[in-house]
């Protein structure tokens, strides 16, 4: 299996538990009645799966952005090139007045 697929089923199984994390304290604390909204109707549990499955969707991204950028080698950063400081001119412009 290639390593970024290898990469991204594990950014998925975090977000997934982080997701799950999320939404059970969000039920335990009761933010805003949620929980007394999922738990108070007959659809709760689709309201419940669709908090988990969206929230692991926005964890699954952060997760795979992070290990993504964390990829990068650590090679020392480049000093630039092209123009130096040294060799620039401003440039002349001459205007005339319209009438």
């Amino acid at each position: 299996m290639p390593r970024l697929v290898r990469l991204y089923i594990i950014s998925a199984l975090v977000g997934l538990g982080l997701s799950i994390l999320f939404v059970l304290l969000l039920m335990l604390l009761d933010v805003a009645g949620l929980r007394h909204l999922v738990l108070g109707s007959r659809v709760g549990w689709l309201a419940g799966l669709m908090l988990i499955i969206f929230n692991m969707i926005v964890f699954t991204g952060v997760q795979f952005g992070i290990a993504v950028m964390r990829l990068a080698d650590s090679s020392p950063p480049s000093r630039g090139g092209g123009v130096f400081p040294d060799q620039l001119r401003p440039a002349i412009l001459h205007a005339r007045a319209g009438k």
